[in-house]
């Protein structure tokens, strides 16, 4: 967050930076309040953009065979813009690479899901999940212990961990 501070005052700055250089080689014709206007709108579309694209760059940098199986767009009434583009900032990863099974229990399999949201750190969230049945289940140490015990819940149409495990 703070280098993003520092960005945006770094991209009002150069904006306000090339105003100047252009009413100097102008000799002065460019109204007074042009510098201040453009370092501010320089710095708001650096925000946007940022906001934008912190979904792409974050997916960007995960680990080869973790995927992004989700992504949850939001609207703002105080981002006006996001109303016109609903702007993604949550997302829902699976580590597909580190699927397991139990040659106990064949037909569920167990995987770590990872929630990534704006300006929070990700949170890891290990998952049973049973093909079959279409329906999942928070790890505890007691369902490791013992499937019967976790605590089964119904899957909805569309979830997304589902699709992303249950295609074949």
């Amino acid at each position: 967050m703070f280098f993003e501070l520092i960005a945006t005052f770094a991209a009002g700055i150069g904006a306000a930076g090339l105003v100047f250089a252009l009413a100097h080689l102008t000799g002065g014709r460019l109204p007074r309040y042009a510098a201040p206007a453009t370092a501010g709108l320089a710095m708001l579309a650096y925000a946007i953009w940022s906001e934008y694209t912190w979904a792409a760059r974050t997916a960007g940098t995960l680990p080869e065979g973790v995927e992004v199986i989700e992504e949850i767009p939001e609207s703002k009434p105080w981002k006006p813009w996001t109303l016109a583009v609903p702007q993604v900032t949550r997302f829902v990863a699976l580590d597909r690479a580190g699927v397991q099974t139990n040659p106990q229990a064949p037909g569920v399999l167990l995987a770590d899901v990872y929630l990534f949201a704006r300006w929070s750190p990700p949170a890891r969230l290990p998952q049973f999940v049973d093909c079959a049945n279409r329906a999942r289940a928070d790890v505890t140490e007691a369902a490791l212990a013992d499937l019967s015990q976790a605590a089964w819940r119904r899957a909805p149409e569309g979830d997304a961990l589902m699709e992303a495990l249950c295609r074949s």
